[in-house]
């Protein structure tokens, strides 16, 4: 197991947007921050702030216990981690890969690391750059528990609430991308209902308040969607799925009507009018996540 492990000193590996604000939170927590990117000259602003530029990634990672990495995606990632000279480098040291990307990708890192005598824990930001150092921002770990307790005192430096949730090392990227499935559907199902609105005379600052009351009333139901699934009780005596499917129609109706591309509508409407064709109908939203995942039993 990794023993270099200095909780007064970073290594920030990717100054993209997110890179750069992980390491001005470090820095402002007073730790001593190295900072590497791939593209240079990124750096000019944390180096004025008091981080050090390493000239190459080798260089980077060797001066700090533990490594953040923040980039694009996994090929990157590997791109800089798996050369070599870092993978020597980083004997004994820990990697927190906060990239997004998929579980498997992030356990297939992990069993490299493991092969190369690596620490390796994986993350995931849930939150903007902005929340960056401050009570805001929101973090989710996996990997090893012993691992994640030594790294603490230097995740603590960014802020926010941390969350362990579990040994798996994919675990992380599993809320990443159930919870970023969530986001980018809502973004996209608003996106289209302004472009809609917008064919029927309503301004976007026009129905924004509406808009507004509709995500106060989405809490509430996921709690309770969450506990119908995790219990088996799907009744849909309040809102069944035939309704849902028949609103859903009006929706298509109306955007096409207008030349607008409703196939984000079309596919939510066709999943649950699978779930209505098994004998669902007059079961409830709860009823869809069992639907979809049958494959998974081999139904």
């Amino acid at each position: 197991m990794p023993s270099n492990q200095d909780q007064s000193a970073v290594t920030v590996l990717g100054l993209g947007p997110m890179g750069r604000a992980l390491a001005g939170a470090f820095l402002d927590a007073g730790l001593t921050t190295t900072v590497w990117n791939r593209t240079p000259g990124r750096d000019r602003e944390l180096v004025a702030r008091g981080a050090v530029g390493a000239r190459s990634p080798e260089e980077a990672v060797a001066a700090s216990g533990v490594v953040v990495v923040c980039v694009v995606n996994y090929d990157a990632s590997d791109a800089v981690l798996r050369r070599e000279a870092v993978a020597s480098a980083l004997k004994g040291r820990t990697v927190v890969n906060l990239t997004a990307d998929t579980p498997e990708r992030a356990r297939d890192t992990a069993r490299w690391a493991a092969e190369h005598g690596v620490g390796y824990l994986d993350g995931a930001i849930m939150t903007p750059t902005t929340t960056m150092g401050t009570p805001d921002g929101v973090f989710l770990h996996s990997g090893p528990e012993a691992l994640y307790k030594r790294s603490r005192p230097v995740l603590a430096a960014l802020g926010g609430t941390h969350t362990h949730l579990g040994e798996d090392v994919g675990r992380a990227a599993a809320y990443d991308i159930a919870l970023l499935d969530i986001f980018w559907t809502a973004m996209s199902g608003y996106a289209h209902a302004l472009a809609v609105a917008r064919a029927e005379g309503v301004s976007a600052r026009e129905l924004a308040p509406f808009a507004r009351g509709i995500g106060a009333i989405l809490p509430p139901i996921f709690e309770e969607t969450a506990a119908e699934v995790a219990d088996g009780r799907f009744g849909g005596d309040d809102n069944p799925l035939t309704s849902a499917v028949s609103s859903m129609a009006h929706i298509v109706h109306t955007s096409e009507a207008h030349g607008i591309d409703a196939g984000v509508m079309r596919a939510a409407e066709g999943m649950v009018r699978r779930a209505v064709g098994l004998g669902h109908g007059a079961d409830g939203f709860a009823r869809l996540p069992e639907v979809l995942g049958r494959h998974l039993a081999g139904a």
